[in-house]
């Protein structure tokens, strides 16, 4: 993982992903959810607060695995996505505004607002990508059983609402820690991070402790009704 790149979605936190054949199918794409919920921005197949409460009374219940045999290294990241470009730069694109690129893919200009804490930059430098569900909590929760490629296909997730350009303060400060125990600074955000979060889980059928479920059962009740 590049310095940000790593930085992004590792140094402090460590994520995990099946393939897309792996995968449950995504919910609807949602760009202003339904409801009048809040929006979902740059994120794919956020489900409705709604959806999101029937997949977190779907997920099993366990306490946390054992981090015995993890590396970040078994979640290879990040992949190429063709035309010289990697699934870190892609984020960079898809989640900033007036991005440009140099010849090798490379965000030199733009302007992205980091929706953990509601701070803009203009240099992708001060950017990480999050896994949304960090790779360390996927290992813990059932991807320690899975495929390197299925763990692959997890850390570099596009289709489904994994990855997201943030501060990386707000990232590294995150880690690999569970809603329970880290959540996003600004509350506007706690929606959408709540469904986004369930539906990762749910798709990749990983399980949640107790404690994250009564979190994130708190954190969608600040879904507008």
């Amino acid at each position: 993982m590049a310095v940000l790149a790593v930085a992004g979605c590792t140094a402090v936190d460590d994520p995990a992903a099946p393939q897309a054949s792996d995968a449950k199918p995504s919910a609807s794409p949602s760009a202003g959810a339904p409801g009048g919920e809040t929006d979902t921005g740059t994120l794919l197949g956020v489900p409705s607060a709604e959806q999101a409460r029937t997949e977190l009374a779907e997920l099993k219940a366990a306490t946390h695995g054992s981090m015995s045999g993890y590396s970040r290294a078994k979640f290879p990241h990040w992949a190429s996505q063709g035309e010289s470009c990697d699934t870190r730069e892609t984020v960079l694109k898809r989640d900033g505004t007036s991005v440009t690129r140099d010849d090798e893919c490379r965000a030199v200009s733009g302007r992205w607002v980091s929706v953990y804490d509601d701070k803009t930059f203009t240099n992708a430098s001060d950017l990480d990508i999050d896994h949304m569900v960090p790779l360390a909590n996927a290992w813990r929760s059932g991807a320690n059983m899975w495929t390197q490629e299925k763990r692959k296909a997890f850390a570099n997730d596009l289709t489904h609402p994994q990855l997201l350009a943030v501060s990386a303060a707000s990232n590294r400060s995150k880690g690999d820690q569970g809603p329970d125990e880290w959540q996003p600074p600004s509350k506007t955000y706690w929606c959408t991070y709540a469904r986004a979060w369930v539906s990762v889980k749910s798709t990749y059928e990983l399980s949640v402790t107790e404690n994250e479920k009564t979190t994130l059962t708190d954190m969608l009740g600040t879904c507008p009704s």
